[in-house]
């Protein structure tokens, strides 16, 4: 089950409470205070794992808790600090403040790790109140509350190149065949209804070059209103560096204006708000195995009018796959070469 948010209620671990206690031993008769302080409570951590996709995890148990510290002892013995907890999280999750919307974090980069609530301090036990003036202190303190935040998550999957197109231009069977990934694949729309993550290899070691690619669910017009599958998938998108666009140029998708299907998907990830129609693209004319020569000659004018570059492909005989690939691949260099690190807003820590 793929679940890209979720809402979590976390408690750090009270602090444990001063000991107010006198030495009681034979022969001392003025032993003075030894109440010990208490224990720290626990911290809640989040890490980001690359063994972790998604974040169903927390849709099942939505609430954490820390262990609190344990009470401080006679005898000046200092109580145990509480343990920590440590949730995994998947590389791309970024934590929202549940009430204000406040970013507070971005999981950007593996083995990330963020105190999302600090456990409680220890309160002092009377031991630490004597002085020479007053020696026999009764004051002790309560330890502090651990802190208690509400989150909400949300996850952006991090990939170099994003698959987008009408729903049945080919985007699974394509995913399917240059990398091993192996999404659902039949003849009816909304086959997908979560992203697909597949790695490409192109070339010959040592000069190999790799990309992971996104298979995102199909837009139909009128999707950032709700329509179909609405945008929900497109926050995948945002984060990756080169978009390839699909367009069905056969009969078997029933539009008869494939210059309609690409402005109308353009319109639907400018209408999501996140520049996606500004980012480096690349159309590729799906199943020429069965082309329409009009729908295809009309496509390869318009790409010529707006200097897009097309490639033609059929997922299924295999025409034009390794083309695409290695355009795929020198296009995803040379964007890297410019851009290092995808543009990633890093929240304060």
């Amino acid at each position: 089950m793929f679940i890209d948010e979720a809402t979590i209620r976390v408690k750090a671990g009270d602090g444990g409470n001063g000991c107010l206690a006198f030495r009681r031993e034979k022969f001392v008769p003025r032993g003075g205070p030894s109440g010990g302080d208490g224990g720290k409570g626990g911290d809640v951590i989040m890490e980001s794992s690359e063994r972790h996709n998604t974040l169903v995890h927390f849709r099942f148990n939505p609430e954490y808790t820390a262990q609190r510290g344990r009470h401080g002892e006679g005898s000046n013995r200092t109580g145990h600090d509480g343990e920590g907890i440590v949730l995994k999280v998947p590389v791309g999750t970024i934590l929202y403040d549940d009430e204000t919307g406040e970013k507070i974090h971005d999981f950007a980069t593996p083995d990330d790790r963020f105190i999302v609530a600090r456990g409680g301090r220890g309160g002092r036990g009377n031991a630490k109140f004597a002085t020479s003036t007053h020696q026999a202190p009764r004051e002790h303190e309560l330890g502090r509350p651990g802190e208690e935040r509400k989150f909400r998550l949300e996850l952006k999957l991090l990939a170099d190149v994003g698959l987008v197109g009408y729903p049945n231009a080919g985007k699974s069977t394509l995913i399917s065949r240059i990398s091993a990934a192996r999404p659902k694949i039949a003849d009816y729309p909304f086959t997908t209804l979560q992203p697909n993550l597949g790695v490409v290899a192109v070339g010959e070691a040592p000069e190999e070059t790799s990309f992971v690619v996104a298979d995102i669910p199909g837009l139909i017009e009128g999707a950032h209103a709700g329509a179909g599958l609405g945008i929900q998938f497109l926050r995948h998108v945002e984060r990756t560096r080169l978009l390839v666009h699909l367009v069905d140029v056969s009969d078997a998708s029933g539009r008869p204006d494939v210059v309609k299907d690409v402005e109308v998907i353009i319109g639907e990830l400018a209408s999501f708000g996140a520049g996606l129609e500004k980012k480096p693209m690349l159309m590729v004319a799906s199943k020429i195995d069965v082309a329409n020569k009009d729908k295809l000659a009309k496509l390869k004018a318009y790409c010529k009018k707006k200097k897009l570059e097309l490639l033609p492909i059929s997922a299924v005989t295999g025409k034009g796959i390794e083309e695409l690939k290695f355009a795929i691949a020198e296009k995803v260099e040379e964007i890297r070469a410019e851009t290092p690190v995808p543009a990633l807003e890093q929240a304060p820590s």
